[in-house]
């Protein structure tokens, strides 16, 4: 099973959204931070996990991920510690926009923060 959603924006636009740090920080568990140093497979990155309305933390969680795949406007995979839990974002263009799939179920919320900020509304789950 998977989430997905349609976005009404250039593929470009919502590649950026997912690669790019600040743009993740906004859309991604909105105030949780990513450090991508480089955008390549192999590469390391450090998500922030903070306390939110969605989790039990009481302290900022840090996790280290590893780049599993990168491919330009098609796939953004990484996993922590193991590889047989990657978290899989693929695009596909689709009616003038683009079409945003996540292997796992789950990610509804992210992803109708993603469509927003691409679209211009304001997120309908800030926090």
């Amino acid at each position: 099973m998977s989430s997905s959603i349609w976005i009404h924006a250039a593929i470009e636009n919502v590649w950026q959204a997912i690669t790019e740090e600040q743009s993740l920080s906004q859309w991604y568990a909105p105030g949780s931070t990513w450090d991508i140093s480089k955008l390549a497979e192999g590469e390391m990155m450090i998500f922030t996990l903070m306390p939110n309305d969605h989790n039990q933390l009481a302290d900022p969680l840090p996790m280290q991920l590893t780049i599993q795949q990168v491919q330009k406007h098609e796939i953004f995979s990484f996993y922590l510690e193991v590889p047989e839990t990657v978290i899989a974002m693929s695009l596909a263009e689709q009616d003038n926009g683009t079409t945003v799939s996540i292997n796992m179920q789950g990610y509804e919320v992210s992803l109708a923060n993603l469509k927003a900020l691409l679209e211009g509304e304001d997120l309908p789950h800030p926090s």
